[in-house]
């Protein structure tokens, strides 16, 4: 008998996915359109992810536009980016505001990092949720008589598999964005 764990992998993808948008989110010092595209703005009455009013592009290495298709929000977007967390002051100009990154300090570094970790940890509990739920769905299935227990830890291994390949992809994305914070 074979357990079926696409419902395991396909949980493990939806976090590992959510853990890259957070982790590209976090400004490192390097312009990039994911550092603010998820800003939501006030657009008619109602809050809108920045990347859907406006048109979100990279000048240089420090440097991000933003135009909006409506010009009416664009004190929205820049009221929004003021109070993001990001701690950057926009600029506007006549159709567009201007983010200019600056360069990061030893302090902002560590707290990225530190919050970098966080986001880690809250992914890794994620996927140890959702590795006991299928743990207790195989215990249920033996204690029924589904399965035999030779089944069961087989099925065992096959899950911490599969736990470890998601926990060892989240830790190479950390090691990678870390990286780019620290340099």
């Amino acid at each position: 008998m074979a357990y079926d764990f696409s419902n395991i992998k396909k949980k493990s993808e939806e976090i590992k996915e959510w853990f890259k948008k957070e982790t590209a989110s976090l400004r490192t010092g390097r312009a990039t359109p994911a550092l603010v595209e998820g800003i939501m703005v006030d657009s008619y009455g109602t809050k809108t992810p920045l990347k859907h009013v406006a048109n979100i592009t990279v000048e240089d290495a420090k440097s991000i536009r933003i135009t909006p298709w409506d010009a009416s929000v664009l004190k929205n977007i820049e009221q929004a980016i003021s109070v993001s967390s990001l701690g950057i002051q926009p600029i506007a100009e006549k159709q567009s505001v201007r983010i200019t990154l600056p360069e990061l300090t030893e302090e902002r570094r560590k707290s990225l990092i530190k919050l970098l970790g966080e986001k880690l940890e809250e992914a890794r509990v994620s996927l140890r949720i959702e590795r006991d739920e299928v743990w207790k769905d195989v215990q249920e299935k033996e204690r029924n008589g589904g399965i035999s227990e030779d089944e069961k830890f087989r099925f065992k291994d096959e899950l911490q598999k599969i736990t470890d390949k998601f926990n060892e992809e989240i830790e190479r994305i950390f090691k990678i964005k870390e990286k780019e914070i620290l340099n």
